[in-house]
């Protein structure tokens, strides 16, 4: 039986997948656009309320694992549904349920790039959810990063760190970063 992403270990993706950091490329945010627009020639329009390039390839002048990561705001009663993961089945991506942990409700996620031999092509994380899913707070990171390219040097100076400490330890490397965007966050919040 072929064997596919879903059986993977924790420990076979952060072997195969190391957390490996590359300087910022502008031909991210063209990569990005030609995926924003499979994705919105493919998906029913009735599933798509907005979409967005968040993450630190969004994010000028500092180092990031080359990853696309996508926001797609869906309407709460599609979350979940079958045809949105059969049709993104259709132009190569995965799907992956994201539980419910702490104040984030669960939603969906995508993944296409993956090879089960460890290589890559390029990766894209799509993370679907409603608009009152925390998550959405993540483009008011991008955002305030883009405006505030000091804190953004801070953001990668802690990102190299933590790269070189979680290099095989995926979920280690998102945590180690929580504290950091909840600082931005509260920053954010303040002025507003």
């Amino acid at each position: 039986m072929k064997k596919t992403l879903y059986d993977l270990t924790k420990k076979d993706w952060n072997t195969l997948f190391p957390i490996q950091l590359v300087n910022h490329s502008p031909k991210w945010k063209t990569i990005y656009k030609q995926e924003e627009q499979l994705i919105t020639n493919t998906i029913s329009k009735e599933f798509i309320t907005r979409i967005a390039h968040f993450g630190s390839t969004s994010i000028p002048d500092i180092k990031s694992k080359p990853y696309i990561d996508i926001i797609i705001e869906v309407p709460k009663e599609s979350l979940f549904n079958e045809n949105i993961i059969k049709q993104f089945e259709t132009i190569g991506y995965t799907y992956f349920l994201v539980p419910k942990r702490d104040e984030f409700e669960a939603y969906m996620n995508f993944g296409k790039g993956y090879k089960l031999d460890g290589t890559k092509e390029q990766i894209f994380h799509i993370h679907m959810c409603p608009s009152d899913n925390l998550m959405w707070e993540q483009v008011k990171f991008r955002d305030y990063l883009i405006s505030n390219p000091l804190r953004a040097k801070d953001y990668e100076k802690l990102k190299i760190t933590l790269a070189e400490k979680h290099k095989n330890d995926r979920g280690g490397y998102v945590l180690s970063k929580t504290n950091f965007i909840n600082e931005t966050l509260a920053l954010i919040n303040s002025v507003h």
